[in-house]
This record gives C-alpha cells, sequence and structure tokens, in this order.
C-alpha cells in the first residue's frame, strides 16, 4: 500500500516536470557549480546511487523483466527529495563484442531515460562496470590495452549516442573508480578486491611500463571524452575518484586531479568519512577542490561513521562541494521501521530521514 501512495504522490509531482521542461545542466559562468540553461538558475545535486536492489541484484539483472521495480524506485527516490540517481551500466551487459554494442541494451536505456524524463530525475550515467565478475565476458579480459581501450570507447560511443538528446542526463562518469598501478610488476587481473560479491575498483591497465602513471591516466581519459564527443558534446562528463587519488605519501590510484582534469567538466570524488576523523576528510576535500572546477561528493553513506558524524560532515562539506550523491536500495523509510531491530537497517533509515528532511535546504545550495 505504501509503495501505491508513494507511486500516485510522484506521479502527481512528476505531471509538471516533462522532457520538454527539464532544463540541460551546464557549469555555472563563475566554475564553482552548476546551473540550468536558459534560467541560469542554480543547480545542486542531491540525490543517490542507485547501484542495485535490496538483494543484491545489479540494474540490467532486473530491468527487463520486473521494470515495475524500477519505476517504483524512481517514483521513490524522487519523494525522498532526490534530484539526481546515479546508475551504473555494465560492460558486459552493453557489449557482444568489442565493436559491437547490444541493441537490447541500448533501448532499454532509452526506457531508463524516458523514465527519468518523466518523473523529473536527471541521471549520473557511469558506464563501464564489471562489478560482478562472472559477468565479464573472458573476450574482454584478454584484449591488450590498448584493444580494451577502443572496446571501451565503442561503449561510450554508443552510450553517447543514445543520450544525446535527452536533457535527463546530468552527467557520464567513464568509470567507477579507476586506478593505474604502479611500480614494475605486471598485474594479472584487470579488477581491484571484492567488496561483498562486487568488484568496484578496476584498473586501466595492468602495468605502468615506465610510463609516469598521471600520463596514463590523462591518455585514457582523452581517448573515452573523444569517443563520446562524437556524438555528444552537450552533456558534462567526469569520472568517479577514488580519495586517495591526491597526490600524497602512501597509497595513490594515479588519477591525480590535479593533473589528469583537463578533458573533465567537473571533479567526482568518493568519500565514507571515518569516526572521530571529519577533520581528516574536510582535508581530503579540500585537496579536491583545488583543481578549480566544481566538485561533487559522488559516494558518500554512514559506513565507517555513525550518522550524526556524517550529517556534521556534510554540513561542513558545503564550504568545497556543490552536490551530494548518497544510496538507495530499493526500501522505503517505512519499510525500514517496520523490521525488526536491524543495525543496517537502522543505518540506512537514518540516512534517508536526513537525506529526505534536508533535500530543499541543500538544493538550495
Amino acid at each position: 500500500m505504501l509503495r501505491i501512495i508513494l507511486s500516485i504522490v510522484a506521479i502527481i509531482n512528476a505531471s509538471y516536470c516533462s522532457a520538454e521542461e527539464m532544463s540541460w545542466i551546464q557549469v555555472s559562468l563563475d566554475g564553482n557549480g552548476f546551473e540550468q540553461t536558459g534560467t541560469n538558475q542554480p543547480f545542486v545535486p542531491w540525490g543517490f546511487n542507485y547501484d542495485h536492489e535490496g538483494d543484491g541484484k545489479l540494474l540490467e539483472d532486473y530491468w527487463d523483466d520486473e521494470w515495475k521495480t524500477v519505476e517504483e524506485a524512481f517514483q521513490e527516490m524522487k519523494v525522498l527529495g532526490a534530484n539526481v540517481v546515479r546508475i551504473h551500466l555494465q560492460f558486459g551487459k552493453f557489449m557482444d563484442s568489442p565493436i559491437q554494442p547490444k541493441k537490447a541494451s541500448l533501448n532499454r536505456l532509452v526506457k531508463l531515460l524516458e523514465l527519468a524524463e518523466r518523473t523529473g530525475l536527471y541521471l549520473d550515467v557511469t558506464g563501464l562496470g564489471c562489478y560482478h565478475k562472472q559477468d565479464v565476458p573472458a573476450w574482454y579480459d584478454e584484449l591488450s590495452e590498448s584493444e580494451r581501450w577502443q572496446a571501451q570507447a565503442v561503449f561510450w560511443e554508443a552510450i553517447a549516442k543514445t543520450c544525446a538528446n535527452s536533457p535527463a542526463v546530468f552527467c557520464y562518469d567513464l568509470m567507477n573508480e579507476p586506478v593505474v598501478p604502479g611500480g614494475t610488476r605486471k598485474r594479472t587481473d584487470w579488477l581491484g578486491p571484492a567488496f561483498g560479491d562486487k568488484h568496484f575498483v578496476q584498473f586501466i591497465t595492468l602495468e605502468q611500463g615506465g610510463r609516469e602513471r598521471t600520463e596514463i591516466a590523462r591518455d585514457w581519459i582523452h581517448t573515452l571524452v573523444t569517443a563520446i564527443h562524437k556524438h555528444d558534446k552537450r552533456h558534462l562528463i567526469t569520472v568517479g575518484m577514488v580519495p586517495w587519488s591526491l597526490d600524497r605519501p602512501g597509497l595513490n590510484s594515479g588519477f591525480d586531479p590535479m593533473k589528469v582534469a583537463g578533458d573533465l567538466d567537473f571533479i567526482a570524488m568518493h568519500i565514507y568519512p571515518e569516526q572521530n576523523k571529519l577533520e581528516e576528510a574536510i582535508q581530503t576535500l579540500k585537496g579536491f577542490k583545488q583543481v578549480g572546477k566544481p566538485l561533487i561528493i559522488e559516494e558518500i553513506f554512514p559506513l565507517k561513521c555513525n550518522v550524526d558524524e556524517l550529517k556534521q560532515f556534510i554540513t561542513r562539506s558545503r564550504e568545497y562541494a556543490t552536490g551530494w550523491l548518497g544510496f538507495y536500495w530499493g526500501t522505503t523509510p517505512q519499510q525500514y521501521r517496520e523490521k525488526p531491530e536491524d543495525l543496517p537497517a537502522s543505518i540506512t533509515l537514518g540516512w534517508l530521514e536526513f537525506f529526505q528532511k534536508n533535500a530543499p535546504e541543500f538544493q538550495a545550495h
């Protein structure tokens, strides 16, 4: 019953926001944030990663047979106050071969664009996912670095051609948490360690080969941005960076934002503040902001701290960031309240309540 009520409310709200009424989003004239074209009204991303449902299935695993689940989730996110939804497209679900995209998946993406337009939600379209290792084609892992990059370029050409005319696309995110390996040792696996049953970190090469790591990252970004621009020069482009991308002692991803951001329209970074280390997280944000382009926190959640500390961090982060995306996994706050005593459910409920309550304030950032 609750989902039905939420759906009705969202449909009523969405009736006032058609594809014609959705403004295209661009970097603001001052270069510090985003604005709606035509009106030049500020646009502040406040939304969710919709990377999987509660059962762990990825979007492409159920969007054919359970499309209503996707529709309900978008309606629920709208009711919670979101204006952006980050979706994660899996390479193996969109490519039949290094040169042949899957038409059926592209058609389903068109349907998702139409849903976003009806609901009035902008999409952060993140690509090249290999989250479920069992879904990665064997032929993809056997490609050389240059062949793999070209296959990724074909993927992005197909996505950009499909999305080019939709104002509902906020941005393209080239890849979730890419890394350039360092040292002389050659890797044997393109994927980083699993988190649960999913591989969120991915390597863009198997070996440094005597090159500067940031040079490899720049070349890779340029290759994919060029592919997108063949069909779409209007939508914004970024890449989702891990917090250890800054050029600091210790672990480093090779994607130093100060050196690789030339072809990117804005900086997207992921951060999960740790308990009693909020100042350290703020200093990391300051490092990313020094690039001089708009900065959004593309992933954030009370994973390593409690909800109260996360509230403090997000409030303080407003000095540097101009957008925040948390997580939504298809379960409404009321459904969490009805669950038996459960710590993960309680944490997620606390996040969703904070998100909904503060949506108007943060979107007016």
